[in-house]
């Protein structure tokens, strides 16, 4: 299985925000987003990758993207480390059942967890660029977003 490819609409999926509501493909029409999947709350790479993008999460905003973290986590695992690191960027849940929407986008681990992936979707819900970590241990730059978001803008509408 391979990440999901830009050109390809966003797969069925749901999700689970911190208050245990529903987030699906419906939620990413109109709107640009990317979603952050992510190993392990509270692991080393990931502590620094959610604080590496908070730093730019204005200028992420000023392009029009909305960032979401996406783990295997439960909602709860995932509140405590957004309190605990003092980041904004909402969380949200592939608990149950377990991994799901992270293998419908292709970044699912053997090991039963995300892989270190990047997903820039559009408004329309289709797949614009994706990014997958060479390992679970890479942290993903925010110049790779911002150039996706970039390229994105230079193409004809």
């Amino acid at each position: 299985m391979s990440v999901v490819a830009a050109g390809t609409p966003a797969p069925d999926f749901t999700l689970r925000r911190g208050d245990g509501s529903k987030f699906t493909n419906a939620n990413l029409l109109g709107q640009t987003t990317v979603l952050v999947f992510y190993p392990f709350a509270f692991s080393p790479v990931c502590t620094d990758q959610l604080n590496l993008y908070e730093e730019v999460l204005e200028q992420f905003s000023a392009q029009g993207a909305t960032l979401y973290g996406v783990s295997c986590d439960s909602t709860w695992a995932q509140t405590a480390f957004k309190d605990r690191l003092g980041v904004s960027i909402e969380q949200l849940s592939d608990f149950e059942p377990k991994g799901a929407a992270c293998r419908a986008f292709g970044v699912l681990h053997e090991g039963g967890f995300p892989q270190r992936a990047l997903i820039l979707i559009g408004p329309e819900g289709v797949v614009e660029w994706s990014y997958l970590a060479s390992s679970p241990g890479d942290l993903p730059g925010a110049n790779l977003i911002f150039d996706a978001l970039a390229a994105r803008d230079e193409q004809p509408r």
